[in-house]
C-alpha cells in the first residue's frame, strides 16, 4: 500500500497543470498572450513552421560566403523524421530543401486555399513521411514550444438567472444517456470535448471548432483592441503588417461561437460581462481520437453519421438563454481538425471521394453543415502516387488549389548511405574500404536520375574533358551537386562559370528525377544481398567487388544502370585515392619551400649572373639562369622549353613589381606571404611537388613488398627510409581519411598495381 500511494502521490506531482489543461479566465489569457504574443497569436500553418523549424534547425551552409551560392543548405532532419521512429524516413538534401521552402512559405501566409498532396513513386517511403511527420507535429503541439489555445464558454448559473425548472434529470444521469445513444463515430469524441463540465456554479461549453479565443474580439474592433493592448514593438508592427498574421484580423469565429457571444450580449447587455464568460485552455491534439489530426486510409468508410451535435449540451444552451433558435450546436468531422490537420494516405478508393469533398473548403473556407456555416481553416494534406492522379483528372477546378510536393526515390548518396547505416548497422562501415560503400550507393542512384542534363551541358560544355573523373552522362558531377559539394577536379574556368542561375537550374532537375530507377525498398534488398555475400572478416570489400557483382552476380541491374557508368565511377575513385595517397606521402618542409620562393620572387627583379642578398630571408643568392629554372620547374612543371620560362619569369616580375611591391607591401604594409602572388606561386609549388610525390617510389619493388609487410616482423628487416616511408604513408591515411591499417595497405598496393600516377599523368589534356 505504501508503494502505490508513493507512486499515485508522485504521478499526481509530476503532472503539471498543461497535462491537466484547467481552462483560464480570458483577462488571464491576455496575461499570456502579451507576455508570449508570437506563441499565442498562431494558427496551425504557423504551428508546422515552428514545429518543423524547431525539430531541423537552421541547417548548415558549406559556402556562406560564396557570392554565387543558392543557399542550397545541409538540413538535419533525424530529430523529425528518424529519432523515436518505428519506421524512420530519411530526406535527403534536395527533399529537405523543398520542405522547408514550403514550410516557409505557409508562415509568411501563403496557406489558404490548397491542398498540399506530396507525391512520389511507390517505394519511396512518402508514407512513412507523413505518419512521422504527423507524429512529430502531434507531440509538438501538446508541449509548450507548440502551445496554442482554444476557447471554452463557461455560463454562470447565478448571472444566467439558473436553469429551467423542468430539467430535473441528474447530470450525471443525462450525461450517461447521452454516452450510452451515441453514435460510435462520435462517441469518443463526445466524452473528450464536446462534454459540457456542469457542477452547482456553471455550464462549461468547449468550441467544437477550436478557435483561437482571440476571434472572439468583434473583428471590427480587433486592430482598436490590439492597439491598446501591445506596446510599438517589433511584434506589434509585424501584426499590423506582414501576410502571415492577416487570419488575426480576417477570420470570424465559428457559427457557434458566434452566436453564443451574440446571445450572451443580449441577454447580458454588457461586452465585459460576455468575456468574463470567455476562458481559454490548451488545444489538445490527439491522432487517435481525430482530434486537431485526422488521418484517412482509402479503405476507411465514410461516416454514418456526417452531422455532430451534443442533444444535452443543446438542451441546456436553450435553458440557458431561454430560446431555442439562438445557438444550434451542431457540427461536422471538420471541425475537428480545425486549426489542426486533416491529412489522406493515397488518393483512391474512399480517399478519392475525400478528396473531392474539400473542393468548397479549398474553394471558400466554408463548409456547410444543415443550414449554418463552418469554417474550415486546416493544413489539407495528402500522399499519393504518380499514377493516381487519373482519380482527380476530371476536376479541372482541383488543378489550382493542388500544390505538388515531389518525393522521389534518395538522390543523395549521403543519404543513401545513411539508410543502409541505420537498417543493417553503423558497423558495416568496418567491411567497406573507404569511398566503396558510397560508390555502392551512388550505383544504385544512377538508375533514378535522368541521363540528359541540360543544366549540365550548358554549363560544361563537352563531357568529355573530365573522362577520367565524370561519366558522359555527368551523372556524377550532379550527385556531388546534390550533396552540396563542389568537386576538386573542376577547372577554374568551370568554378568560375557555377553562378547562382546555373546551380538552381541543376537544382530544379531534382523535381523531375527519381521517380524511376531501383526503389528504396529494391535498394536495401539489394544493398543486403550484397552485404551478406561479401562481408568477410579481415578482408574488405573494395571496387573490384563491387564491380563485379553489378556487371556478373546481379546482371539484371545492369538494364538500370546507364552504360558506361561502373567504368566512370572506377575512374573517378582512381583519381580520387590517387590524390589521397599522394596528400598522406608528402612531408616535404614547408619552411624550405617558403624560402624558395621568397627568394624567387626577390630573385628575379636581378639580371643572371648576379649575387645578391635576399631582403626577405637573409639568404645571399647566386643568381643564375639554372638556379631560376630549377625554382620555376617546380612551379610550371618539368620538361618546360626555355621561352615558357621566360615568359613565365617576366609576368611574375611584372605582376611583383606593379602590385605586390608598389600596393600591398609599400602601401598595404603586408609581409611578402600574405601577398597574392606570394600564395599563387606557394599553391603552384606545393601542387606539382605533391604530383612528383610517388615517382621515386614505383620504380622501387622494395617499396611496393614494405607495405605488403606493413605490421609484420618483415617489415623490420626494410631500410630505415623505407620504413618511414611506409609508417608515414599508412598512418596518414589512417587518420585523415579513416582507412583501416588493413584498407591503407590495400589502398596502396592497388594505387602501384593499377600504375594510377601515369593513368593521371596529365588530367587535363586527356
Amino acid at each position: 500500500m505504501d508503494n502505490i500511494k508513493k507512486a499515485i502521490k508522485h504521478l499526481n506531482h509530476s503532472m503539471s497543470k498543461w497535462d491537466q489543461r484547467t481552462p483560464i479566465p480570458f483577462n488571464e489569457f491576455l496575461e499570456i498572450l502579451t507576455a508570449r504574443p508570437p506563441e499565442v497569436i498562431r494558427n496551425v500553418f504557423q504551428v508546422f513552421h515552428d514545429m518543423v523549424k524547431f525539430y531541423i534547425g537552421e541547417g548548415i551552409d558549406e559556402h556562406p560566403d560564396d557570392p554565387e551560392s543558392i543557399h542550397y543548405v545541409s538540413y538535419d532532419c533525424s530529430k523529425l523524421f528518424v529519432e523515436g521512429a518505428d519506421h524512420p524516413f530519411f530526406a535527403d538534401r534536395p527533399f529537405a530543401n523543398r520542405l522547408i521552402s514550403l514550410v516557409e512559405a505557409l508562415k509568411r501566409g501563403a496557406q489558404q486555399n490548397k491542398i498540399y498532396i506530396f507525391e512520389g513513386p511507390p517505394g519511396c517511403g512518402k508514407s512513412t513521411f507523413l505518419n512521422n511527420l504527423l507524429k512529430k507535429f502531434e507531440e509538438f503541439a501538446n508541449t509548450q514550444e507548440g502551445l496554442r489555445f482554444e476557447t471554452v464558454w463557461r455560463f454562470d448559473r447565478k448571472i444566467m438567472g439558473g436553469f429551467a425548472e423542468n430539467e430535473s434529470i441528474p447530470f450525471l444521469e443525462k450525461l450517461s444517456q447521452l454516452f450510452d445513444n451515441a453514435s460510435p463515430e462520435n462517441g469518443a469524441f463526445l466524452k473528450e470535448h464536446a462534454t459540457p463540465h456542469f457542477n452547482q456554479d456553471y455550464v462549461e461549453v468547449p468550441c467544437p471548432s477550436h478557435d483561437n479565443p482571440i476571434l472572439m474580439i468583434p473583428k471590427e474592433h480587433r486592430r482598436e483592441f490590439f492597439d491598446d493592448l501591445f506596446k510599438n514593438d517589433e511584434f506589434k508592427w509585424k501584426l499590423s503588417t506582414e501576410k502571415e498574421y492577416e487570419w488575426v484580423f480576417r477570420d470570424n469565429p465559428c457559427t457557434i461561437c458566434t452566436a453564443l457571444y451574440e446571445a450572451l450580449l443580449n441577454k447580458l447587455k454588457s461586452p465585459e460581462k460576455v468575456f468574463e464568460m470567455l476562458y481559454a485552455r490548451p488545444y489538445k491534439f490527439n491522432r487517435r481520437l481525430g482530434e486537431g489530426i485526422s488521418v484517412f486510409n482509402p479503405g476507411d468508410k465514410p461516416m454514418r453519421q456526417n452531422i455532430l451535435s451534443n442533444t444535452m449540451l443543446q438542451r441546456r444552451v436553450n435553458s440557458l438563454l431561454k430560446d431555442s433558435n439562438q445557438v444550434k450546436y451542431i457540427f461536422s468531422q471538420y471541425a475537428k481538425t480545425n486549426n489542426g490537420i486533416y491529412a489522406l494516405m493515397d488518393i483512391k478508393s474512399h480517399n478519392t471521394e475525400r478528396l473531392i469533398e474539400l473542393h468548397n473548403i479549398v474553394s471558400e473556407g466554408i463548409h456547410k453543415v444543415e443550414d449554418i456555416e463552418e469554417n474550415v481553416n486546416s493544413l489539407l494534406m495528402a500522399v499519393m502516387n504518380p499514377e493516381d492522379q487519373k482519380n482527380i483528372q476530371n476536376f479541372k477546378s482541383f488543378s489550382d488549389r493542388i500544390e505538388y510536393i515531389n518525393i522521389p526515390y534518395v538522390m543523395d548518396l549521403n543519404t543513401e548511405v545513411e539508410i543502409y547505416r541505420n537498417i543493417f548497422g553503423k558497423h558495416i562501415d568496418e567491411s567497406f574500404i573507404p569511398r566503396v560503400l558510397h560508390n555502392f550507393a551512388r550505383t544504385i542512384i544512377s538508375s533514378r536520375l535522368n541521363t540528359r542534363s541540360e543544366a549540365l551541358l550548358e554549363w560544361i560544355g563537352n563531357p568529355e574533358k573530365y573522362q577520367l573523373y565524370c561519366d558522359e552522362n555527368l551523372q556524377l558531377l550532379k550527385m556531388e551537386i546534390y550533396t552540396g559539394h563542389i568537386p576538386a577536379w573542376l577547372t577554374e574556368d568551370d568554378r568560375k562559370q557555377l553562378t547562382a542561375k546555373r546551380r538552381r537550374k541543376i537544382i530544379a532537375e531534382s523535381e523531375k528525377e527519381g521517380v524511376h530507377g531501383i526503389s528504396g525498398r529494391d535498394s536495401i534488398k539489394i544493398f543486403n544481398e550484397f552485404y551478406s555475400m561479401y562481408a568477410k572478416e579481415n578482408k574488405l570489400i573494395n571496387m573490384s567487388i563491387l564491380c563485379n557483382f553489378f556487371t556478373k552476380i546481379r546482371q539484371d541491374l545492369s538494364k538500370s544502370i546507364p552504360a558506361g557508368f561502373l567504368d566512370s565511377l572506377i575512374r573517378m575513385y582512381d583519381y580520387t585515392i590517387l590524390q589521397e595517397v599522394k596528400e598522406s606521402l608528402y612531408y616535404y618542409n614547408e619552411e624550405k619551400i617558403s624560402r624558395e620562393i621568397q627568394n624567387y620572387l626577390f630573385a628575379i627583379n636581378f639580371e643572371p649572373g648576379s649575387v645578391e642578398t635576399c631582403t626577405f630571408t637573409g639568404e645571399k643568392i647566386d643568381i643564375t639562369e639554372e638556379y631560376l629554372e630549377s625554382i620555376e620547374s617546380r612551379l610550371i612543371g618539368a620538361n618546360v622549353d626555355k621561352n615558357k620560362h621566360l615568359a613565365f619569369r617576366k609576368d611574375t616580375q611584372k605582376e611583383y613589381a606593379s602590385k605586390t611591391l608598389t600596393q600591398e607591401i609599400m602601401v598595404e604594409e603586408k609581409s611578402v606571404i600574405e601577398t597574392k602572388i606570394y600564395q599563387a606561386l606557394l599553391e603552384r609549388y606545393v601542387y606539382n611537388l605533391k604530383e612528383k610525390v610517388l615517382d621515386p617510389f614505383l620504380e622501387n619493388e622494395n617499396f611496393r613488398r614494405a607495405i605488403k609487410d606493413y605490421d609484420k616482423e618483415d617489415f623490420k628487416a626494410y631500410d630505415k627510409k623505407i620504413k618511414n616511408d611506409v609508417t608515414y604513408l599508412v598512418n596518414n591515411l589512417c587518420t585523415k581519411y579513416k582507412y583501416t591499417q588493413l584498407g591503407a595497405k590495400e589502398v596502396c598496393i592497388y594505387a602501384i598495381d593499377s600504375d594510377l600516377a601515369k593513368k593521371f599523368a596529365n588530367p587535363q589534356k586527356s
